[in-house]
């Protein structure tokens, strides 16, 4: 409690509290990631179980009582009879954990390649930068279904809708590490040559420990802007996979895969279906967005 304390009263913590954008944005994630954390709990129905689905609840329209059982549904109905409320709920979990673990794969598979190329130099660092100069001739969500194509395919048949949701998660990890390897390849060039660096090497100091415990904690002040805004991103990312068809499977629908669920019955009138889902990835990124904007303002030196 003492360090959140130390943390709430320090500058970014006023500069958050002072922020209207950032404190509105801030609630509104926060309302939403607890939401699907405590799905089970909020929800007012098991959208996956079969035993609690009702076909003569399809269609039903927000609000309003279903002609046939009389039943009230918050945001409506689809097809199968599923509240979509709760199937909102359900699905931004898939969204929210393939976001979050997607962004830390690629954190993770970035510092390590940049603090490796800032640091080491010569042929490694052209290696490594150069394969990501490759990388970034191509679009990212190219790059997320080549991979994800390639990861599906040696996988075994009986697998695939086990594992199709880490397999997503690698696929948009990979495609998405290179501008966390540039940004800390570029502040470890900066960082090395200043003289605690020069300090750990005369008391031996093995690189490794240099780049980890002396060089890491000083560039990580850009790292995390990158990781909120890539986590936005990596989001819209899975949503449009499973949009395409090949992302999350319809046994563990994503708000990508209800969107494309929704689309089948938009021109018929059951315009909820789509809307509802839609609003709420709309919602859940430029709210994450903004806080990535607003961290970046907060970090940078010269907006002060």
């Amino acid at each position: 409690m003492e360090r959140l304390a130390r943390v709430w009263n320090s500058d970014l913590g006023w500069s958050f509290r002072h922020s209207p954008m950032a404190l509105t944005a801030g609630i509104v994630v926060l309302i939403l990631v607890l939401a699907a954390l405590f799905a089970p709990l909020v929800a007012p129905h098991d959208p996956f179980n079969p035993a609690s689905l009702n076909l003569m609840n399809g269609f039903s329209q927000p609000m309003e009582p279903n002609a046939f059982t009389g039943d009230v549904f918050l945001l409506g109905t689809d097809d199968q009879g599923r509240d979509v409320f709760s199937t909102i709920l359900y699905g931004m979990r898939i969204s929210l954990f393939v976001g979050f673990s997607a962004v830390l794969l690629a954190m993770v598979l970035g510092i390590t390649l940049g603090l490796i190329a800032g640091y080491v130099g010569g042929w490694v660092e052209t290696i490594i930068m150069r394969i990501a100069d490759i990388q970034l001739t191509f679009p990212a969500i190219l790059v997320a279904m080549l991979i994800f194509g390639i990861a599906k395919g040696v996988t075994p048949v009986e697998y695939r809708d086990q594992m199709a949701i880490w397999v997503l998660i690698l696929a948009i990890g990979l495609s998405d590490w290179v501008q966390f390897a540039r940004v800390v390849r570029g502040a470890t060039l900066v960082e090395k040559s200043k003289e605690y660096v020069a300090a750990a090497k005369m008391i031996g100091r093995r690189p490794g420990i240099i780049m980890l415990r002396h060089i890491l904690p000083n560039v990580m002040g850009p790292v995390l802007v990158i990781a909120t805004i890539s986590l936005a991103l990596a989001i819209i990312a899975e949503a449009t996979l499973s949009f395409l068809g090949v992302g999350a499977p319809p046994t563990q629908p994503s708000l990508g895969t209800l969107i494309r669920i929704g689309q089948d019955y938009i021109f018929s009138g059951e315009w909820w279906i789509l809307f509802f889902p839609a609003a709420t990835l709309l919602t859940l990124a430029l709210s994450v967005n903004l806080l990535g904007d607003w961290l970046r303002d907060a970090l940078n030196p010269r907006l002060k």
